[in-house]
């Protein structure tokens, strides 16, 4: 659970993730179209190597790990 209240955060994924790995996600405070989330992988994440961000207020969602190509891929949105 993220806390947007007061500031933008920054969540790096785990290194090193093995096939079905995963991370949720949930904006805590509702804040995230102010102070939004980004978040950071040093695998794709949806196999694209730019970061996701997340700037609507409450968001929920879930990654999961699948290989180096694809990376985290986006569940439960």
């Amino acid at each position: 659970i993220i806390d947007t209240a007061t500031q933008a955060v920054t969540v790096t994924l785990p290194s090193s993730p093995t096939l079905g790995d995963e991370v949720r996600i949930i904006d805590g405070a509702g804040n995230a179209g102010t102070n939004r989330i980004t978040v950071t992988s040093s695998d794709n994440i949806n196999g694209s190597s730019s970061d996701l961000i997340i700037d609507a207020n409450g968001a929920g969602f879930g990654l999961v790990y699948y290989n180096s190509t694809r990376g985290w891929i986006l569940i439960d949105k």
